[in-house]
Order: C-alpha cells, then structure tokens, then sequence
C-alpha cells in the first residue's frame, strides 16, 4: 500500500527554460544566450550551485567576476529565476493525495533561489510535507546521496513510496533504491500510474 508519494519539481509540478535564463543573463551582460550558456551550464558551474557547492551571494560574486559588470543581487535572481510556470493540472491532484493521507515529499535538483523562487510565487510546494533538494543534500540525481536523503524524509519503506519524475535515469536510479517509480509526462498518465498503485482520485 502506498503511504507516500516522491515528487520532481522541474518539468512536474512547475515547467521551466534554461533558454529563458541564459538569454535574460545574457542581458543584464550584453552576452549572448549561447555565451551564458557555455558559461554557466556547460562549465558545470550551475550544477555546483544546485548542489549547494555555491551560495546566493557567491553566485553573484562569480557572475559579475565572470562578466565584468556590476548587477545588483535583486536583478540577477529575477534574471535567474523568472524561468518557471505552474503545470495547473497537478495542483488538485496533489489536494486529492493530501485528502486522502497520503504524505507528500519532494525531491528536486535544484538551486536554493530557484527552489526559493518557485516557493514565493507560485502555491505549490506549500501542499508538501518535506522538501528534499540538491543543495541541502549536497548531491544531485541520479547520485545515491540525495535518494538516501529521500528515504529518509518519506516516514515509510521504500516499498510504500511512489516516486514520479521527467527524467527516465532518475526514475531508474529510484527504483534502484526500492521505490515504485514512474516516468512523468502529463497528468492523465500520472493518474493512470498512480491508479496501478491503487490510488484512485
């Protein structure tokens, strides 16, 4: 029986664009799109900052270093972070879950101003009863520390939690650690796998 259910953020419960951040970085430097991009994806330094290897504050310390300019804190986390919207469909499916007991845990690679972002602006992470992230868990899926960080948060066996997540290696690597996991595409299908699970909403 399922106690618990793991969700994603990105692609899940809010959609977002790389390309949206690189270009709107890219204006507050006068760099392209693809230059932010080289910059701050391919170099890995936004992976070290969505395993928390960066704070808020030195992020910006390296953004204006690596630019050459001058930005103030405020815009570049709006450049940064205005990069989401709210998948709407999901957000009754998660009231149904919670009306029906089930607790709900999140589990997301994710930088802490993108997960403060998505916090402040949209109501949906307020519907969880843990939040499990990259920066706090100092790991990144598919590493094994952030799932361990999970099992750790779900209050039951692996076998009573399930996970969904957009990313197929993720979904793999959850199973690899004893959940019952599913790809994420839309919400029809995710009403279909959580109903062979035996949730039905």
């Amino acid at each position: 029986m399922i106690r618990t259910c793991l969700f994603d953020m990105g692609n899940v419960l809010v959609y977002f664009s790389h390309d949206r951040m690189c270009e709107q970085l890219g204006r507050l430097c006068d760099r392209s799109a693809d230059d932010m991009r080289r910059l701050l994806i391919d170099s890995g330094v936004q992976w070290n900052y969505e395993r928390g290897r960066l704070s808020p504050t030195q992020f910006h310390e390296w953004f204006q270093s690596t630019t050459d300019r001058e930005v103030s804190f405020d815009d570049l986390v709006r450049a940064a972070s205005d990069i989401f919207w709210l998948n709407e469909p999901i957000v009754p499916v998660l009231d149904q879950l919670r009306a029906s007991g089930l607790r709900l845990v999140l589990l997301s690679n994710t930088c802490i101003t993108h997960f403060e972002w998505v916090r402040d602006h949209y109501d949906v992470l307020q519907r969880f009863d843990a939040c499990v992230t990259s920066c706090g868990a100092g790991a990144i899926k598919p590493e094994p520390a952030i799932y361990e960080a999970a099992l750790r948060e779900i209050g039951c066996d692996p076998s009573e939690c399930f996970y969904t997540d957009d990313i197929p290696k993720y979904v793999t690597a959850g199973r690899q650690h004893g959940l019952f996991a599913e790809v994420f595409t839309d919400v029809p299908s995710l009403l279909g796998h959580l109903g062979q699970h035996g949730i039905i909403l």
